[in-house]
C-alpha cells in the first residue's frame, strides 16, 4: 500500500533516498527546535544588553516580548514542515553556500556584519545543516528511528526550557535583577555576555559537521568522477560570484532591504544552478528554501534592526559585541557595597 502511495505522489525530502517519512519528520522537528533555541538565546542576550543601555530601553522593550505559545507552536510547525520537505541535495547546497559566505566575510574583515547578525542570518542554513547531518549520520543505522525519537525529545525539552527562560526574561528580568531574589536572573546577570561566545562555538561545530555531511551527500549521487566535476565546477563558479556580489552590495547598502535582496539573489543563483545540473524536484526544494529564508528573516526582523543599531560599522569590538556603558553586573556589585557599608 505504501509503495503504491509513493508512486502516486511527488517525491519530497528524503522519501526517494531511502529515509522513511517518519525519519524525515523527526529530522525536521530537531532542526526547527535548534533554530528556535538559537533565536531565543540571542533574544535573551539582546534584551539584557538593551536594558543595560538606558537610551534604548523605551525604544526596544516592546520588540523583545516572547511570542505567545500558539504563535511559537505555529512557527515550529512551519519550520518542521519546511525542513522535512527540503531535499538533502538542496539542503547541502544551502549549507555549503552559507559556510563559504561566512568564511569569506571573516577573512575579508567585513565590519558591516557583526557576529550577532550572522547568528540571525544563519537560522535557515542551520536547520538545513541539522537535517543534512542527521540524514548522513543515520544513513543505514539499524535503529535510526529510535535514535531520532530520543534526539527529538531531548531537543524539544531544551527548546521548551529556553522558550520559558526567554519569556521570563522579557517579563521579569528588569524587576528581578534589581530586587536580587531570582536565581535565574542573578545567574544571567553575570553570564549574559557569554551567550554569543557559546552560540559561536556551537555553530562552528554544527556547520563543520554539516559541511562534511553535505559533501558526502552530494557526491553519493555521482557514479563517475566526470559527473562530479560537471556538477562542482559550475557550483564553485556560481558561489564565488554570489559571494563577491553580496559582499560589495552589503558594503555599499547595508540595511534590511539589502538583506532580502541578497536572499533573492542567492536563491535565484541556486535555482539556475539546479535547472542546469540538478533535477526537477530540486527546483521545488529551492522555492521552499526561499520561503524558509524569508520566513526566518521576517521573524527575526526586529532583532536584526536592533543589531544594526547596536553594532554600527566601525564600532565593533572583538567578537562583534559592543560593551555597554554600565553593565548590570557592575550595578549589582555597587549596590552590594553600599548595602554592606550601611
Amino acid at each position: 500500500m505504501w509503495g503504491l502511495f509513493r508512486r502516486c505522489i511527488p517525491s519530497f525530502g528524503w522519501i526517494l533516498q531511502g529515509t522513511s517519512p517518519i525519519d524525515s519528520l523527526l529530522q525536521g522537528a530537531i532542526a526547527a527546535c535548534a533554530v528556535s533555541i538559537l533565536n531565543h538565546l540571542l533574544r535573551i542576550h539582546l534584551h539584557i544588553q538593551c536594558l543595560n543601555d538606558p537610551t534604548r530601553v523605551d525604544i526596544t522593550a516592546a520588540k523583545f516580548h516572547t511570542p505567545r505559545q500558539i504563535l511559537h507552536s505555529l512557527h515550529l510547525c512551519i519550520l518542521t514542515a519546511l525542513f522535512s520537505s527540503v531535499g538533502s541535495r538542496v539542503a547541502s547546497l544551502v549549507v555549503l553556500e552559507f559556510s563559504l559566505r561566512t568564511v569569506s566575510v571573516l577573512l575579508s574583515n567585513n565590519r558591516s556584519t557583526s557576529n550577532k547578525q550572522i547568528f540571525l542570518l544563519c537560522q535557515f542554513s542551520l536547520g538545513c545543516g541539522m537535517t543534512a547531518s542527521l540524514s548522513f549520520l543515520n544513513e543505514g543505522a539499524p535503529h535510526s528511528t529510535l535514535s531520532l525519537v530520543l534526539s527529538t525529545a531531548l531537543t524539544g525539552l531544551i527548546m521548551c526550557y529556553v522558550w520559558k527562560l526567554s519569556k521570563h526574561i522579557s517579563l521579569m528580568y528588569e524587576l528581578h535583577s534589581k530586587e536580587q531574589y531570582c536565581g535565574v536572573c542573578i545567574l544571567l546577570l553575570t553570564t549574559w555576555h557569554d551567550i554569543p561566545k557559546l552560540l559561536c562555538n556551537a555553530l562552528k561545530v554544527a556547520f563543520i559537521v554539516a559541511d562534511v555531511a553535505a559533501i558526502f551527500l552530494i557526491n553519493r549521487d555521482f557514479i563517475t568522477t566526470s559527473e562530479a566535476i560537471r556538477f562542482w565546477t559550475p557550483l564553485t563558479i556560481c558561489y564565488t560570484l554570489l559571494v563577491i556580489y553580496m559582499q560589495e552590495e552589503q558594503k555599499q547598502n547595508p540595511g534590511e532591504q539589502t538583506t532580502y535582496q541578497t536572499v533573492a539573489v542567492r536563491m535565484g543563483g541556486l535555482l539556475i544552478l539546479t535547472l542546469t545540473v540538478g533535477r526537477w524536484i530540486d527546483v521545488v526544494h529551492v522555492l521552499l528554501s526561499l520561503f524558509g529564508e524569508m520566513w526566518c528573516l521576517i521573524r527575526a526582523g526586529a532583532m536584526l534592526e536592533i543589531c544594526r543599531q547596536q553594532d554600527p560599522p566601525g564600532l565593533h569590538h572583538r567578537g562583534g559585541i559592543r560593551q555597554p556603558r554600565l553593565s548590570a553586573q557592575r550595578r549589582w556589585k555597587v549596590s552590594d557595597i553600599q548595602t554592606s557599608d550601611h
